[in-house]
């Protein structure tokens, strides 16, 4: 699978962490991002790249990391195509796949150990989406007519 991965100056030790794993696991990585402990940046600057890699279908799915996950689930969101599911835990990592379809998985950088993440990312990667009723309700989520590409 072709994962999009990417990270603020908070999740830097994470993304390399989580960029060897995948790349084990038999995945293809795409790392989205400049960003390095020398310097701060923006969570939006890495979310909007990860996420139109995943709607223009360069990479199946991605993966983001900041201090808390928030920012950038926020900041991938407000691309149309985009699903992006914080997770802490791996029934949420389950349940975001299984019945929403995430195509972008957010994760904490600061509240998250790094094998709590690789259960997180694991689990996340290997579920598939139910359909049938949670395809139903997907469809009732018209794209945002305020989404804009940046």
């Amino acid at each position: 699978m072709k994962i999009a991965l990417g990270a603020d100056h908070r999740g830097i030790e994470a993304r390399i962490h989580l960029a060897e794993l995948l790349v084990r696991l038999g995945h293809e990585v795409t790392v989205c991002t400049e960003c390095n402990n020398n310097r701060s940046c923006d969570y939006p600057d890495v979310a909007y790249p990860v996420a139109l890699a995943v709607v223009e279908g360069r990479s199946h799915r991605g993966i983001l990391i900041c201090g808390t996950g928030i920012g950038m689930s926020i900041a991938a969101n407000k691309i149309d195509g985009v699903r992006a599911a914080l997770c802490h835990d791996e029934i949420a990592a389950e349940v975001s796949r299984r019945h929403n379809d995430a195509n972008v998985l957010c994760l904490s950088g600061d509240m998250l150990g790094l094998r709590v993440m690789d259960r997180i990312v694991q689990t996340w990667l290997r579920t598939e989406f139910e359909g049938g009723r949670h395809a139903r309700r997907l469809q009732k989520s018209p794209p945002s007519s305020k989404a804009k590409t940046p």
